[in-house]
């Protein structure tokens, strides 16, 4: 059974091989990473350099993972949001139950007001599931973001999670 939680320091030689193993699958909506990228020293550099992140776990294995990077507190009370899943296990509402729990976790626990998300242009699944979690489309960023060797476009979506207002400093 699947279930999903918050990263750990020692997840990171499991994070490591779910990389390395989902390469190939990841490689066309990913920038460019070093070889460093798929060790377990570079993936414990990563959890430890700040975001908040889950994954999704069958057994001992990484399946799938998200994170909310880019955290604003204060007056904007937002985060980016970035997900994938294990090519193995993609059609099955893993990413879906993924966006769910950090929109949960980031509206409760957080205590943010927005998350925002970005796809390329192409990556219609991402953008069903955004849909399918109460994001909305609400641009296109030309170049955006530099993946898989060029400036790409991308879909911008956002969820509004609250309209309380932010805590009184």
């Amino acid at each position: 059974m699947i279930h999903i939680r918050p990263a750990e320091p020692t997840d990171a030689p499991a994070l490591a091989a779910a990389l390395l193993r989902n390469r190939a699958h990841l490689g066309p909506t990913e920038p460019y990473r070093s070889e460093r990228y798929y060790t377990a020293e570079g993936q414990a550099e990563r959890l430890a350099d700040g975001g908040a992140r889950w994954f999704a776990v069958d057994g001992e294995a990484i399946v799938g993972a998200a994170i909310l990077s880019q955290i604003f507190l204060g007056p904007f009370r937002s985060a980016s949001l970035g997900y994938w899943v294990d090519g193995a296990y993609t059609g099955r509402g893993l990413a879906g139950r993924l966006v769910e729990e950090v929109c949960r976790a980031a509206r409760d626990e957080l205590g943010l007001h927005r998350i925002q998300a970005g796809t390329l242009l192409d990556n219609h699944a991402s953008q069903r599931v955004l849909a399918k979690s109460g994001f909305e489309r609400i641009g296109t960023a030309p170049r955006y973001l530099h993946i898989d060797g060029a400036w790409r476009d991308h879909h911008l979506f956002q969820r509004i999670l609250h309209d309380n207002p932010p805590p009184r400093d």
